[in-house]
């Protein structure tokens, strides 16, 4: 493809919205609500002890919950892959749906805790199908602006989602029936919307039966470079999560005032969702292994200068550090599995990736919050190290893409994948 012509058609952010077909719009769309609605994990504790369970009740309930996120990541790899985009978005949504109302009406904790592991599991079910199918009907060159409108749908929806929650249990009277039933009412709403709008598959050119079964997860982990970048993706997840769990612990230990931290959590919402969009309109041309490096060293760097002794002023340009590794790499790094891996493997690939990410942020505030009981303000640059083997493991991992076959991929994207790369993955398992 010829320079001025690549350049004719840069990935803005309109350009690629108006573009994009339906299935894609209502992905995006799908992709808010599903995180506008998701404000069950915020009031669960509340409704627990509304009910009369005590604290270590709640705790193992946010244990099961976290525990069903994961694995539900995993889960709608394959179900997307087996069921097709559609189907897998509206058994998670219509479970979720089901599931988020029969909670005010269980008899007893243990009943609770399975249908509290259920409906965090079926929440997660959409993402893989979703993120498979904005692969798959998104040419390569927009892929990368396709996912930052992704995780721009993602951050709108996880900031809002308290108010609404809010405004539903204030306008309940304070009881939780309207909040669940609401939450389960969009779910149910958008699981139908999905069943209209969504292709049963995408239009994709059947893979030759030369190329053998379709494999699996046993598939993914033959691929050696793409388990570092799995390494990558949970080391850089547990670090950035340590904004939530070992900073406020950190800043209540050395004396701050309440108001820097949460002018801090403020500062990263607005910056993101101010700013991620129009990053990416640069980001995108740069190389991906580039993009992909920068924003994981950024986070590290970000969260090792809260160690420095300069009161709140640590805090505050700490949080725009990493903020601006999570807006530069945020996208790349969450597009990069869709193009990893052969195109039948692809729904594994991109579970496989949430499912790791999604177990950093799991286990990396129990982690950054022991290592803070042990070194006190030294667990800032020891945690840093973690940011550090993601951007050695993320450098490695991620593969240069020549630009001929980037190029035929923008001309024909329906075209068979030339593979180039020496690394195999599609044995059959």
């Amino acid at each position: 493809m010829a320079p001025e012509t690549r350049a004719g058609e840069r990935a803005t952010v309109w350009a690629t919205f108006r573009e994009a077909p339906l299935a894609v719009k209502t992905v995006l769309a799908g992709v808010l609500v599903n995180r506008l609605s998701g404000f069950l994990n915020i009031f669960l504790v509340l409704f627990l002890t509304a009910k009369g369970y005590s604290d270590g009740h709640t705790v193992i309930a946010l244990g099961v919950y976290g525990a069903g996120a994961v694995v539900g990541s995993l889960i709608g790899g394959t179900l997307a892959d087996r069921m097709g985009v559609r189907n897998a978005t509206v058994v998670s949504m219509g479970s979720t749906s089901v599931l988020t109302a029969a909670l005010l009406y269980l008899p007893d904790f243990t009943a609770l805790l399975v249908a509290i592991a259920l409906v965090s599991l079926g929440a997660q079910l959409f993402r893989p199908a979703s993120a498979t199918l904005l692969a798959e009907l998104t040419s390569e060159h927009r892929q990368v602006m396709i996912f930052a409108m992704y995780r721009f749908g993602l951050n709108v929806g996880a900031t809002a989602a308290p108010l609404v929650g809010y405004g539903l249990y204030n306008a309940g009277g304070h009881e939780y029936d309207l909040l669940f039933w609401g939450e389960a009412a969009i779910a149910l709403l958008y699981a139908a919307f999905a069943w209209a709008t969504l292709p049963a598959r995408a239009p994709r050119a059947p893979v030759p039966s030369a190329a053998g079964p379709k494999g699996g997860y046993l598939a993914v982990l033959r691929d050696r470079r793409y388990l570092l970048y799995l390494v990558a993706a949970f080391c850089h997840s547990a670090v950035y999560m340590q904004y939530l769990s070992t900073l406020p612990l950190y800043m209540k230990d050395a004396g701050l005032a309440l108001f820097w931290y949460t002018f801090a959590v403020s500062l990263n919402g607005f910056i993101v969702i101010a700013f991620e969009l129009l990053i990416t309109k640069l980001s995108q041309e740069w190389p991906l292994k580039l993009t992909v490096g920068l924003g994981f060293a950024l986070v590290g760097a970000g969260v090792a200068f809260y160690g420095l002794p300069i009161g709140p002023a640590a805090v505050v340009v700490g949080t725009l550090i990493w903020s601006l590794g999570e807006i530069i790499g945020g996208p790349a790094v969450f597009a990069y599995p869709a193009k990893a891996g052969p195109e039948r493997l692809r729904s594994r690939y991109i579970g496989s990736f949430q499912f790791m990410f999604g177990l950093g942020t799991a286990v990396g505030p129990m982690l950054g919050s022991w290592l803070f009981l042990q070194l006190g303000g030294l667990v800032w640059p020891a945690v840093a190290v973690g940011s550090l083997l993601a951007t050695v493991f993320g450098l490695i991992a991620v593969r240069r893409q020549p630009a001929a076959e980037a190029a035929a991929a923008a001309e024909a994207p329906e075209a068979a994948p030339v593979t180039t790369d020496p690394v195999k993955v599609d044995s059959p398992v």
